[in-house]
């Protein structure tokens, strides 16, 4: 018996020519089938929602934090963190130190 993730369900879908000959070129570039090619489309739209949609919560939540404890980190000192820490993945420089967060006026 099929699992609810494998069970298909037909549909029909409309397509301009123009994005159709595109997905087309694509699919066989990526050497699968165009209907492949379609459905693994539509699943990493899903995931990228669901993905945009935690980060949105998980920035909601931290932001709800900040606010309520009145601490939280400096833009300019973000940046500099990240700067090093890029330097850092490539081999540059040492690891930078955490940030702390600090009091927010």
């Amino acid at each position: 018996m099929a699992t609810t993730s494998l069970a298909s369900s037909p549909t029909s879908l409309k397509l301009p020519a123009a994005l159709k000959t595109q997905l087309e070129i694509n699919a066989q570039d990526a050497g699968i089938s165009l209907h492949a090619f379609m459905v693994q489309a539509l699943a990493d739209s899903v995931h990228r929602t669901r993905l945009r949609q935690a980060f949105v919560q998980d920035a909601q939540t931290a932001l709800d934090g900040m606010k309520a404890s009145g601490l939280g980190h400096e833009l300019g000192d973000v940046r500099t963190y990240f700067a090093e820490l890029s330097r850092h993945r490539k081999g540059v420089q040492t690891k930078p130190q955490d940030l702390s967060p600090t009091p927010l006026g």
